[in-house]
């Protein structure tokens, strides 16, 4: 642990919405170097469906971050809160889920996860190795923590109430039980979305009654879907799935919007803040997202799938989004710089600049797919390029290099 408290802290913080608190995690972390221990860092995942998304892959890439810290990662399978449901964010109650289902779905987690974490620095741990056994002299005891009162002024649980809607007693439970898990394993510090807060200072809490240290809670945003509106989730269908075959993982980034592909880099890509801002300023956007969608792709199936992924895209694109009667013209390259000029010269239904121009701005221009709405962007660094123009109006240029 030789690395500069304060430098990790920074490297902690980055696309973190809330840490509470700062100056605790300082504390934990200048201990952790004066005594060469490293800290132990607890993130929870309940296995009620079998594939982990991208949703949670910011919070696995934070755990990375404290492992590359030198930290110690307990990465929480909550088969015994599975068959609970945690009821954070839901407006009714949870179906209950089979041990066996369970059990079946945290199987495929333990194998998912070291796409990311780092083996040697993971503990996989098992909640019902210690709620398994309780007796109802515990549970009660662990009950006696919480007060309804306190249990209501969770949003959920409010809303639920006041509505009339059926809120049961196990669900009261759930985020005891998940403190107690803090408990159990010691946690230095505990990682959850914004919808964990309630649970995850509840921790601190219960730890304290234990006479335990307190956890830092570090809280991480909730990723949108592929729809760009609601939080990332297999029942909506709009996820991303570690298990994706490569084509659907390079497909589904190929067809997010562009400002929600600027926040899939923010919160999943490995690059640093300055390379994401020179993507930004030197890419076309298509070109940004095929960078992009490599990188997700590579990460759960290695650069030569994702390779193959991209060509098995730009095929099937083409063959979809391209008519075969549309006309092809060759053009050269220092005829102009930008997309008014190639808009200009490569349609024969518009007849001015001024008349391309509006078209532009107006989103009537399309290129490989891609709406472009900046007259003045550059002409994307390609060969051969698709021009939808209007709604009509089909070009495939090829740009030669004489």
């Amino acid at each position: 642990m030789k690395q500069d408290p304060k430098a990790q802290l920074e490297t902690i913080k980055r696309g973190t919405v809330e840490i509470i608190s700062e100056e605790e995690l300082l504390s934990k972390l200048k201990r952790s170097v004066e005594k060469d221990e490293p800290l132990r860092v607890k993130a929870g995942f309940d296995p009620t469906a079998p594939d982990l998304h991208l949703g949670h892959c910011i919070l696995l890439r934070k755990l990375r971050d404290f492992q590359s810290l030198g930290h110690t990662v307990i990465f929480l399978i909550g088969d015994f809160t599975a068959m609970i449901g945690d009821p954070s964010g839901k407006t009714e109650t949870r179906p209950q889920l089979t041990r066996e289902e369970v059990e079946k779905n945290a199987r495929t987690y333990e194998k998912q996860v070291f796409n990311i974490l780092d083996r040697e620095r993971t503990e996989v741990v098992f909640n019902s190795s210690w709620l398994g056994g309780m007796k109802a002299e515990g549970l009660l005891k662990l009950a006696s923590l919480g007060n309804v009162a306190r249990m209501l002024e969770r949003e959920d649980f409010r809303t639920r109430y006041e509505s009339g809607s059926s809120i049961t007693i196990m669900e009261f439970l759930y985020p005891l039980i998940q403190s107690y898990d803090s408990v159990n394993i010691r946690a230095d510090v505990e990682l959850g979305g914004t919808d964990q807060r309630f649970n995850i200072l509840l921790g601190r809490d219960v730890q304290r009654h234990f006479e335990q240290e307190s956890q830092v809670a570090i809280f991480l945003p909730l990723l949108e879907g592929t729809d760009g509106i609601k939080k990332m989730s297999k029942t909506l269908g709009n996820y991303i799935a570690f298990e994706d075959t490569p084509e659907d993982v390079y497909g589904k980034i190929m067809s997010i919007s562009d400002d929600l592909m600027w926040r899939y880099y923010e919160l999943l890509s490995s690059r640093t803040i300055d390379e994401i801002r020179d993507i930004k300023s030197w890419n076309h956007p298509m070109e940004a997202k095929k960078l992009l969608a490599i990188e997700i792709a590579t990460l759960f199936h290695g650069e030569k799938e994702a390779l193959e992924a991209q060509k098995d895209f730009e095929l099937k694109f083409s063959e979809r989004q391209f008519p075969e009667e549309g006309r092809e013209i060759h053009l050269d390259r220092k005829n102009g710089k930008t997309v008014l000029d190639l808009i200009s010269l490569s349609s024969q239904r518009l007849k001015s600049r001024g008349e391309a121009k509006r078209l532009i701005e107006q989103g009537g221009v399309s290129i490989d797919g891609e709406r472009i709405t900046d007259p003045n962007s550059m002409i994307p660094d390609r060969d051969l390029l698709r021009l939808k123009i209007g709604k009509r109006e089909f070009v495939k240029v090829r740009f030669t290099h004489g």
